[in-house]
């Protein structure tokens, strides 16, 4: 048997994978004593650190006993839940986590289901015993009570279970007994997870991910399934659809700690990154030159959400981007859908303009910012959920919505996701906190983040992953209030918005730059109101007493691209530049708005 272990931590976000995976490589001694690497060492990328999520899996390795595990990284949000997919096929096994205080959570129940679905074998880890209040044999007894109900065998149902704090470096068999370091869980998964098999025959591996050098360019990324893979051997690239390219492999480097290092071959049962193969898409099989056999291909579950990506045509557009072309916004949407398979993108009648499907808001907008950063100009239209029609009936996402709020604003909390066509299915005590579960339309979702956390002062914490599709639930109310829309183009005066503060709230300061249709406020009514802000004071001489008393101007409010993504209507588009993100009217001109008005009612 070789001395490899492939596992893949899974969680629900915000559970402690990547805090885990960080003392694992600290507790081997990856590191240099004096070396200085910082928390979250996985989480190497500006949004995934700003955020604190992680969004691509990534691959590590450590050495225990003489024997080589290879630690996947998973990300822990649903909207990401097609990277979660693919790399389990890497694992043989799973560390899956739970809050010792919050329990199985709506995110932990869709990725055991995807790992016990693969025959995976578990080893339940119960994070974070050292907060207060937490209840590790009730979360024990919940996790038993989630593998039964999706039907795990009896194998999977007698997993080990151990305890303990990641953050504080130590995991035990008991939680009333704290350990002092590691050991419990590397000794678990050398004796719970299988050994990586070696499978004799002709080569067989699927990319299941795939990395980027400017150098080399890109590099298949997967397990190798079955046989042995050498450098410079020639291989088959079984394509998605059966078809077959000739290749050569180039270079192998197999995981090490946090790096890469170059072997000659690899055997079946380890992870590898190939170099020198052109033209895969992940899925692929990589296989034998004489006679390719193609492994099952990944199925990923559907996308759920839509929106309309289009280039920037507003009156600042190239200010300050450098890539602001329908040619640019083409090939980098055309680029990620390579390596973001819950991805699709679709043209539409006007050429400047691409429909994109995603899995949710987060994924979707963590794309527009990392587009934005790397300097491109764009605009995007409102999210619409995807309908489909189920044997001649109109069907919609549904989707489940978890949250936990403090007892006494629960009440607000209910009827703000009733209003939007939600069902209370569950509602139970969880110490001083109340433990929600809905049932709720994704159309619902979008735009409720912002409403609960107002109505309960910040202390809701909402989780939520597709369901279903149900039939059409009806329609759902949207934005109350009407928006103010700028008439003119040119500076903001503290004048202006001074004497239009009782029309509503503002989103731009005094002294900044706007153009006519620009959208600069909330109206404190259910209309649109044109209004000028950049009308100044009249310089004149005559002075009138009590006229002249001091500005007092409310602070703007700043949206994130997340809350413009749920705010703004069908008429309405987000410019998103690398500096800054402004919401405007589709037509920016009242007349062409009153003409064009029918089209979105």
């Amino acid at each position: 048997m070789q001395k490899i272990r492939n596992i893949a931590i899974i969680a629900h976000v915000d559970h402690g994978k990547t805090t885990l995976v960080d003392k694992i490589l600290h507790f081997t001694n990856l590191f240099r004593d004096h070396e200085e690497v910082g928390e979250l060492i996985l989480d190497n990328n500006d949004l995934e650190r700003e955020r604190g999520i992680t969004i691509v899996s990534k691959n590590v390795s450590v050495r225990y006993k003489d024997v080589k595990i290879n630690i996947i990284d998973t990300p822990g949000h649903a909207d990401f839940g097609g990277e979660v997919e693919r790399v389990l096929k890497m694992a043989d096994g799973v560390i899956l986590l739970v809050d010792a205080f919050e329990g199985p959570m709506p995110q932990t129940r869709f990725v055991t289901q995807k790992a016990l679905g693969l025959g995976l074998k578990p080893i339940v880890v119960v994070n974070k015993v050292d907060k207060e209040n937490c209840r590790p044999d009730e979360v024990y007894e919940a996790v038993f009570e989630l593998f039964f109900n999706l039907d795990a065998t009896e194998e999977q149902l007698d997993f080990p279970v151990l305890y303990g704090s990641s953050k504080q470096g130590w995991m035990s068999t008991d939680w009333k007994q704290p350990a002092q370091d590691f050991t419990a869980l590397l000794d678990a998964i050398l004796e719970h997870i299988p050994a990586a098999p070696y499978v004799d025959g002709t080569l067989q591996m699927q990319v299941t991910s795939l990395d980027y050098s400017s150098f080399v360019g890109r590099i298949a990324i997967g397990r190798v399934a079955r046989g042995t893979i050498k450098e410079s051997q020639p291989v088959s690239l079984v394509k998605r659809d059966g078809k077959v390219v000739k290749a050569r492999v180039k270079e192998l480097h197999t995981f090490e700690g946090l790096g890469r290092v170059k072997v000659q071959e690899v055997k079946a049962g380890d992870i590898c990154a190939v170099v020198g193969i052109d033209g895969f898409d992940i899925g692929d099989t990589i296989a034998d030159f004489d006679n390719p056999e193609q492994l099952e291909v990944i199925k990923i579950d559907e996308p759920t959400m839509n929106m309309l990506f289009t280039i920037n045509n507003s009156p600042f557009f190239g200010k300050e981007g450098k890539f602001v072309t329908s040619r640019h916004l083409h090939d980098r949407l055309h680029k990620e859908m390579e390596k973001n398979l819950a991805l699709k993108v679709v043209p539409t009648e006007s050429p400047d303009a691409f429909l994109v499907y995603g899995r949710g808001i987060l994924h979707l907008s963590v794309l527009i910012e990392t587009m934005r950063r790397e300097g491109y100009e764009l605009q995007v239209g409102q999210p619409q959920v995807i309908i489909k029609e189920i044997d001649g009936v109109k069907c919609e996402p549904i989707e489940t919505l978890v949250v936990d709020v403090p007892a006494e604003v629960s009440g607000k909390v209910i009827e703000l996701v009733t209003q939007r066509k939600g069902e209370l299915l569950v509602m139970e005590t969880k110490g001083d906190m109340q433990h929600l579960e809905f049932d709720i339309p994704s159309r619902g979702i979008i735009g409720l983040r912002n409403n609960v956390l107002t109505a309960t002062a910040g202390e809701a914490v909402m989780a939520h992953r597709f369901k279903a599709y149900e039939p059409w639930k009806g329609t759902i109310p949207g934005r109350l209030a009407g928006v103010l829309v700028s008439m003119e183009k040119g500076q903001t005066t503290a004048y202006a918005i001074d004497k239009l503060q009782d029309r509503g709230r503002f989103f731009v300061e005094p002294g900044v730059e706007i153009y006519e249709g620009q959208i600069v406020g909330e109206h404190i009514r259910d209309n649109d109101l044109v209004v000028n802000l950049v009308k100044g004071k009249q310089l004149t001489n005559m002075r009138a007493s009590g006229s002249d008393d001091n500005m007092r101007i409310a602070p703007a409010i700043k949206f994130s691209l997340e809350e413009s993504m749920e705010y703004i209507q069908a008429d309405e588009y987000i410019e998103v530049t690398p500096k800054s993100i402004r919401l405007r009217k589709i037509y920016l001109t009242e007349n062409e708005r009153k003409i064009n008005a029918k089209k979105f009612q």
